[in-house]
């Protein structure tokens, strides 16, 4: 397994942009598809976005999709999340995660990261 560390997070106004990281340890990255998901206060967590191991293959949320861009560096063992255009309801704690396959289901990544607090004012 993969520890995973995210950074980046904050206070942004509406129709701002935030860039988050997630650093991870261990020599496997480059063997693990990379996700984002995001967890509003009351609410279930949710998919935002999906990488392939060589960032060939991307997924989004509906609701992110056109204004997130999920990216990878192999060499740097880092994923990134690019939010632009961000909403109110972008508000959530962000994860990322690390897993065997492409898919947007929590169930099947096996590591998570701490989280990182996105908060968007209107």
């Amino acid at each position: 397994q993969v520890q995973l560390v995210e950074s980046g997070g904050g206070l942004v106004q509406t129709g701002g942009s935030l860039r988050l990281s997630c650093a991870a340890s261990g020599r496997t990255f480059s063997s693990y598809a990379m996700g984002w998901f995001r967890q509003a206060p009351g609410k279930e967590r949710e998919f935002v976005s999906v990488v392939s191991w060589n960032g060939g293959s991307t997924n989004y949320a509906a609701t992110v999709k056109g204004r997130f861009t999920i990216s990878r560096d192999n060499a740097k063992n880092t994923v990134y999340l690019q939010m632009n255009n961000l909403k109110p309801e972008d508000t959530a704690i962000y994860y990322c995660a690390a897993s065997t396959i492409v898919i947007d289901r929590p169930e099947f990544f096996r590591s998570w990261g701490q989280g990182t607090q996105v908060t968007v004012s209107s």
